[in-house]
């Protein structure tokens, strides 16, 4: 990595830190009490290249590779993992696939919109019986004419209700078959497109999640993404690059969770000396650092690979299973020191402690993510 590109590294994580203070952490507790997604910050970051830092210039974004991705989510999820989220799922599912997959008509139409932040993107592959299993996936989409007609439900989707526009994958073909999928882009107020319920969520509270529900919806053939047949391979590659975001997600949850802690643990007082100079502190905070040093390391070497154009199955995969694991354990160390008051709202910890479950969730279980690692080891990869 160049000087240069270590200087606008720089620049950039100044830039997403410095937004992430002034507008972010003023609000994050009445956020996530009220589970409000602020629909206007979204805006607002896209004016920073926030919301499409993969996108080309050419198509309004800003243009930049994975190392400078990575760097604007850590520094916004050390302030809000909801917000870190919500950004990472509108870069790396909508906006991504689209980028990666849609052809010049549907790229010129969709991503300056995107990119942009004056529109808010969701993605749909989770139904409510096939989480892990996408092959048995009941959406379906059955032609008709130049048209397709979709039936069925998506659930936990980020942006459901709030999104402009959504990727959605479904089974044009039979059960179980991977080449029997299909990608559309369906745009919010399409006839027989809506949302519904929104969760109720232990934490990422203020990251909207919600139904998507298709009765008759009519989608045109020119809405489908690549052809008949290639929803299913598409969705994995754009997972590949999705769980190196969901890394670097865990990641900033890790670091707000262990400054604080350090913090707490150099002001905090028992038995006449700062609780930080005791060896069972001392340690957890070491078994911190030396977490988010490792997991810091595998993200930005998946983030590396990804510029590089190589394959980044097992790599992001790795980077997503440490490091959301990582996140887990060391938001629940920080809680720890903090004692009792690490169980309140009035201290930040309780709330990183809620947030990082998530990470070894979303896009993939650490269950599956040790099922692709294993899988790629066993084959040669």
């Amino acid at each position: 990595m160049t000087v240069e590109t270590l200087n606008n590294l720089q620049l950039i994580k100044e830039s997403a830190r410095d937004f992430a203070e002034q507008y972010i952490r003023p609000y994050v507790m009445e956020w996530d009490e009220n589970q409000y997604f602020p629909i206007g910050l979204f805006h607002q970051m896209g004016k920073f290249g926030f919301m499409g830092v993969l996108v080309p210039e050419d198509y309004h974004g800003a243009g930049l590779g994975y190392q400078a991705y990575i760097t604007v989510i850590e520094q916004i999820a050390k302030v809000c993992g909801s917000i870190g989220l919500s950004v990472a799922a509108h870069n790396s599912l909508c906006t991504n696939h689209i980028l990666l997959f849609g052809n010049e008509e549907q790229k010129m139409k969709y991503l300056p919109s995107l990119a942009s932040g004056e529109w808010i993107g969701a993605w749909g592959l989770t139904e409510p019986n096939t989480g892990s299993d996408a092959g048995r996936m009941k959406t379906t989409a059955e032609k008709d004419g130049d048209y397709y007609i979709l039936n069925g439900a998506k659930n936990f989707i980020t942006h459901g209700q709030s999104g402009q526009v959504a990727v959605i994958v479904a089974r044009t073909g039979e059960l179980l078959d991977s080449r029997g999928m299909a990608a559309f882009i369906i745009e919010k107020g399409t006839p027989g497109f809506s949302a519904g319920k929104k969760e109720n969520k232990l934490g990422m509270r203020a990251s909207e999640t919600t139904e998507l529900i298709f009765n008759d919806c009519r989608v045109h053939k020119s809405q489908m993404l690549g052809e008949n047949g290639e929803g299913f391979i598409q969705a994995m590659k754009v997972l590949d690059g999705g769980r190196i975001s969901i890394a670097a997600l865990s990641l900033g949850i890790a670091k707000g969770a262990y400054e604080a802690a350090v913090q707490y643990a150099k002001e905090r007082h028992q038995f006449g000396k700062p609780i930080a100079s005791f060896q069972a502190i001392s340690f957890k905070l070491a078994d911190m650092a030396t977490r988010i040093q490792a997991a810091e390391l595998l993200t930005r070497q998946a983030g590396i690979a990804k510029d590089r154009g190589e394959p980044t199955t097992k790599l992001s995969a790795m980077a997503k299973y440490y490091a959301s694991e990582a996140a887990v354990a060391i938001a629940n160390d920080a809680v720890q020191i903090f004692g009792g008051y690490g169980y309140t709202k009035d201290f930040p910890v309780e709330k990183y402690y809620r947030d990082a479950k998530l990470c070894t969730i979303g896009e993939g279980t650490s269950e599956i993510q040790k099922l692709v690692i294993s899988r790629e080891i066993l084959k040669g990869g």
